[in-house]
């Protein structure tokens, strides 16, 4: 196929809310290109995007999929992302590496939750954005309401570049404002007739217009004196004014659009090549040592892998995007994380999961290749001799765990090795071991995120496995000084062993004064793995207890703060003191003193009003204003603080804090609260006391479960 310059290669990435027609509009823009001579539907299940199992039987995009057109000498890449928020790593890292996002906004729902939350990784990456109101057929459409919302939300950028004639049932025209005609669709949509305005709509058109070219001339000083001298701008200069707007984020043009019936489609795809910005355009590409690389075709060779796939019947697929130079088959390449090598040996265009065999692509452009032995998602290829490494995309931090485990346990190891794979094609979806919970964890977006996965590894893997709910990982403190006892002693032939020690106990805090009364000798301050602290002296005067033993003391010390003595759990920020103790000349060791130590510490800890933490996670919660109060109701119920609400947009923002243990299965607990509309996200906060009667629950389950 024919190889596009820079200058002529757009990356636009689909973006919007669940059901926004992202998929549908990707299908039209195939289609008027002729990469396509049919256009499939979601419904039939025959899309170029969504062409996964799981898509279909969902009946909605769980992928980002690349694709392209070549429209009017220009080569537009296209990635269709997914609308829910479960599966925003596939947003973010398109993202990353288009040149400009396509907003969908749905005329009949207006600015939705989804919007909201893809727009502060938009913003984030300061990406040039083109809206496009799509469902301006639909017979609720509000392409008013809908645009109005938008200047609401995203402020004056936000600049109308078409409106629809009549919307609903009736739609079958668009007044241009760049252009300053109309554009009349045949029934069946496609190549519009190009008409004059009607006269009806020439003051409103002429009033539009006049906003449209004030707002180009305002991003370039020479635009701004030929406005002043003129009165207006032509085509050109206008489309000029745009792009610096759309690049210095100042610029947000708004297109109406019906995705099913393909109309306005081919307009759009005509601006995003006239006018949307190329990678050529942008700001050079920051690199981790603080430096930048422009995206030059002359310059040297470099790529960014931003995706991967790992396809049963292919094996792994990287989609890179050429950051500099040019990439062609046969080159070799270095990855300087890995210290290793990496050949091209085949490069293709990947239209869903159609390959067209290319030989080379130039700066700027996106492509794949196959069976990349050490090289994954979010690393560089450079040229040999050179350390360029790419910024590299921050996914956002899990929101949601279960527990994993196999129903045949043959398969435990199998499990280990896709669950790696799975995690390479998705990042957002983690899984490590807890030693501290002893079970295997998978970590995700959301509750659908996780049972994509459980589908994929069933389906795809054929790995029958169950998701039960994880441990939480509960916290053991002291709220009072305490000391204990204890002396080990056994005697079984020949030497044996005996260890006696003394301990004090004290909660432990920041900055407290150091303990009196006692004969400190030496101090050792420990930074728990777990958080918090384990401060331990050595307070033996007179030789009672040899030096050599206080580390063994200090290792049962240790052993049993990793299971603590109410619920099993991890001790934190607690003050040891060792200050008697009695020894024998020959039946004492370490492991004597080691037990003793322990046992010392369990009772002494028992007797000083032992309390139980357990995490507390702040959350951010996004709900239309009119479910507010349920979702509030419903939260109080989870033992939540409320922090504080705010606005944003359309919808309201509760901020809370909540106890782990109560937000399990929250996610679906939201969406049925507010009919989907509902999504939060939340960290880790902090480590809070439980209430006494569930302290007196866990305590008991715990030793209920120790004597079996």
């Amino acid at each position: 196929m024919k190889v596009y310059d820079d200058k002529h290669i757009k990356n636009v990435v689909l973006l919007g809310a669940s059901k926004a027609g992202k998929t549908t509009l990707s299908e039209a823009m195939l289609f008027e290109a002729g990469i396509i001579n049919r256009r499939g539907t979601v419904e039939e299940k025959n899309t170029v995007s969504d062409y996964h199992e799981i898509e279909h039987e969902r009946g909605s995009s769980v992928y980002a999929t690349t694709m392209h057109t070549e429209w009017r000498n220009y080569k537009i890449n296209i990635i269709d992302t997914p609308g829910l928020d479960d599966f925003i790593g596939e947003v973010i890292s398109s993202l990353r590496v288009a040149d400009t996002a396509v907003m969908l906004l749905n005329a009949e729902h207006g600015v939705e939750i989804g919007t909201e939350l893809i727009w502060k990784y938009v913003e984030e990456f300061k990406k040039p954005i083109i809206f496009a109101i799509n469902h301006v057929d639909h017979n609720k459409s509000d392409f008013e309401g809908t645009l109005e919302q938008a200047q609401k939300r995203f402020g004056k950028a936000i600049t109308l570049m078409q409106y629809p004639l009549k919307q609903g049932d009736g739609f079958n025209a668009i007044i241009d404002l760049l252009k300053m005609i109309m554009y009349k669709f045949p029934t069946q949509g496609g190549k519009p007739q190009k008409l004059p305005i009607p006269p009806e709509e020439l003051e409103k058109a002429n009033r539009l217009h006049n906003e449209l070219v004030e707002k180009a001339a305002e991003n370039d000083d020479m635009l701004m004196e030929k406005f002043f001298e003129k009165g207006s701008l032509n085509e050109d200069e206008l489309r000029e004014g745009l792009k610096l707007g759309m690049l210095h984020h100042d610029v947000y043009p708004v297109f109406c659009i019906s995705a099913k019936k393909d109309m306005g489609s081919g307009r759009l795809m005509g601006f995003i090549d006239n006018v949307a910005p190329s990678a050529t355009d942008q700001f050079k590409e920051p690199l981790t040592n603080g430096s930048e690389l422009a995206s030059d075709p002359k310059g040297p060779a470099a790529l960014f892998i931003f995706k991967t796939l790992i396809e049963p019947h292919l094996g792994k697929v990287c989609f890179f995007k050429v950051m500099s130079g040019e990439v062609k088959t046969g080159m070799d390449f270095y990855n300087p994380i890995t210290r290793g090598s990496e050949r091209i040996n085949q490069l293709f265009i990947m239209d869903g999961k159609n390959r067209i065999p290319v030989e080379k692509f130039t700066a700027g452009d996106i492509g794949a290749t196959l069976k990349l032995r050490n090289t994954q998602t979010n690393q560089t290829l450079c040229l040999p001799g050179k350390e360029y490494q790419f910024d590299p995309i921050h996914f956002p931090e899990a929101r949601i765990n279960t527990a994993i485990i196999t129903k045949n346990k043959s398969d435990d190891d199998k499990l280990g090795a896709v669950l790696s794979d799975i995690h390479q094609e998705d990042p957002t979806l983690t899984v490590e071991y807890s030693s501290e919970l002893r079970q295997i964890i998978l970590s995700g977006q959301g509750e659908l995120h996780l049972a994509t996965a459980k589908w994929r590894l069933s389906h795809t893997y054929h790995l029958e496995v169950e998701f039960i709910k994880p441990r939480i990982p509960y916290r053991e403190t002291i709220q009072k000084p305490s000391q204990a006892n204890y002396r080990h002693k056994k005697q079984s032939g020949g030497s044996g062993q005996f260890g006696e020690v003394y301990l004090k106990v004290e909660p432990y805090y920041e900055d407290m004064p150091e303990p009196t009364g006692l004969s400190i000798r030496d101090k050792e301050v420990i930074e728990l793995s777990w958080g918090g602290k384990l401060v331990f002296y050595n307070c033996i005067v007179g030789g009672v207890i040899d030096q050599r033993y206080l580390p063994s003391i200090l290792k049962g010390v240790m052993e049993k703060m990793q299971e603590g003595p109410i619920t099993g759990s991890f001790v934190r920020d607690v003050r040891v003191l060792v200050y008697d103790g009695k020894m024998h000349a020959v039946d004492s060791n370490d492991i004597s003193f080691k037990i003793a130590g322990m046992m010392a510490f369990k009772e002494a800890f028992q007797l000083a009003d032992p309390k139980i933490l357990e995490p507390i996670y702040e959350i951010e919660i996004f709900v239309p204003e009119a479910l507010m109060g349920d979702v509030v109701i419903d939260l109080q119920t989870r033992r939540s603080v409320i922090l504080g609400m705010d606005t944003k947009g359309n919808y309201r923002v509760v901020r809370a804090r909540t106890p782990l243990a109560e937000l399990d299965k929250y996610s679906t607990s939201l969406r049925s609260i507010t009919q989907g509309k509902g999504s939060y996200s939340g960290h880790f906060a902090e480590y809070a006391s439980v209430p006494a009667e569930i302290q007196k629950k866990l305590a008991e389950e715990y030793k209920k479960m120790e004597s079996h």
